[in-house]
């Protein structure tokens, strides 16, 4: 894997745009795995009701973090570049939050292609904040054209 590109060239990879973009940069950019890294904003709107004077990242959008990194990751896949089509979650298991995430910490995310079977694509991956994993989880994407049944 290699080092890779400005946010610039994140933008045109995915369709999320602030406030629901959770990657901050690629690190790393592989033929089937991806390293992004997100600075969680300590001023970002979710983290005012959850919880107020404790405030932690829901494990909700640690998951919407991996989604994202494994969009990354299959942007250039024929698919997508077919024109109108993003990758949207058709499954998640084993999520397992190991980890409470808090304002200001950077949560790094590699994702791992495992298996391509027809449009679905099988990923696992962990989220960490420094040494220690947050979040570890297994899903599926598929790609689909906006407007269309799920």
């Amino acid at each position: 894997m290699s080092p890779i590109e400005s946010s610039a060239s994140l933008i045109e990879r995915i369709p999320q745009r602030p406030p629901f973009l959770f990657i901050s940069r690629i690190a790393e950019l592989g033929e089937s795995e991806i390293v992004t890294e997100w600075d969680v904003d300590p001023a970002a709107d979710f983290l005012r009701g959850h919880f107020p004077g404790t405030p932690l990242v829901p494990g909700v959008i640690l998951i919407e973090c991996a989604l994202q990194a494994a969009a990354a990751l299959l942007a250039g896949e024929a698919a997508d570049r077919s024109g109108g089509s993003v990758q949207v979650v058709t499954k998640v298991e084993e999520a397992r939050f190991k980890r409470m995430v808090r304002p200001g910490e950077t949560v790094r995310c590699r994702a791992t292609l495992t298996e391509r079977l027809g449009p679905a694509r099988y990923f696992k991956a962990v989220l960490t904040v420094g040494e220690a994993t947050a979040a570890r989880l297994a899903f599926v994407v598929a790609a689909a054209r906006p407007g269309s049944e799920a």
